[in-house]
């Protein structure tokens, strides 16, 4: 018996590095994301913000530029960068607001979101699609009505991507919750299987908080969002928005909406624990979709 425990100690011991690698792979994304979530949301206004995602670019050898933009008498600077891909290819774009209102520190609205764009982006670039080029947006002016993304839609003579994959509020939670405007709607088989496959609880439908992936809905180009909660808040965010719209007193509100657009949106209120597990589902969608797809 004692043999047996040394043989078993030697096999495990003559491989370390690749259990290592293995091991670690989940908790490295979680503490980047918590890491960049912190460093997106200690901006005191949305230029440091934006400073602190183009650095993460600049780290991920990614090149960025700003374009400024002026919609509905309001002036911003989305932040783009280009990833690359096959040459002749539709373009992706991924994307999260950046932008925060006064309260708070917007680290669950929308520092998450933009912290798992840096993540999926730091993947696709280490392996790139093979059918689709890839793009990744930061919007300003999402909380003043999503000016950003409406201005970017509005040029028209900007590329349309094939489709738009949108982020906002990844704070915490055991449920991934997609917004997908139909049931054949891309990439809405393809995430409902990736789910299934990495054990991620998956809510998905058309009922869906207002955000930036509206702006491409309605400009006609295919778009789905991304958010990750626990899935008993969802029923809670869709009534208060019912409410809200009936222009009644909402009541029993879900911890998303007591944390957002209050002072306790900090890091103070994130749970990385889902988070690789859920971006990673998103990640096998997406190269599920690509490889789908007709060659360039």
């Amino acid at each position: 018996m004692r043999q047996l425990r040394l043989a078993i100690l030697a096999t495990a011991l003559a491989f370390p590095c690749l259990a290592h690698a293995r091991d670690n792979a989940i908790p490295d994304v979680a503490r980047q994301w918590t890491d960049q979530v912190a460093s997106i949301s200690a901006g005191d206004d949305t230029a440091a913000r934006g400073k602190a995602i183009q650095q993460r670019l600049d780290a991920l050898g990614l090149k960025w530029r700003e374009e400024a933009f002026t919609q509905d008498k309001q002036q911003g600077r989305n932040i783009i960068a280009d990833l690359g891909g096959p040459e002749g290819a539709s373009l992706l774009l991924i994307g999260a607001h950046y932008d925060r209102v006064a309260q708070g520190r917007g680290a669950t609205d929308n520092a998450s979101g933009s912290a798992a764009v840096l993540e999926l982006a730091s993947a696709l670039k280490a392996r790139p699609l093979a059918k689709h080029r890839v793009a990744v947006a930061f919007w300003d002016l999402e909380e003043k009505g999503l000016l950003g993304s409406k201005a970017y839609v509005a040029d028209k003579d900007r590329e349309k991507p094939a489709l738009y994959v949108n982020f906002d509020v990844f704070g915490w939670g055991d449920t991934l919750w997609m917004m997908a405007p139909r049931p054949d709607a891309p990439l809405a088989a393809e995430t409902a299987a990736a789910a299934k496959s990495n054990g991620m609880p998956l809510s998905a439908g058309d009922k869906y908080p207002p955000t930036d992936h509206q702006a491409f809905l309605e400009a006609k180009l295919p778009a789905v969002s991304f958010s990750l909660t626990d899935a008993d808040e969802i029923k809670g965010v869709l009534r208060m928005y019912q409410q809200l719209y009936a222009k009644q007193k909402p009541t029993n509100p879900p911890k998303i909406m007591q944390v957002i657009h209050s002072d306790r949106d900090t890091v103070a209120e994130l749970d990385p624990a889902n988070v690789p597990r859920a971006l990673k589902t998103i990640e096998d969608a997406l190269r599920t979709w690509d490889a789908g797809a007709s060659p360039p």
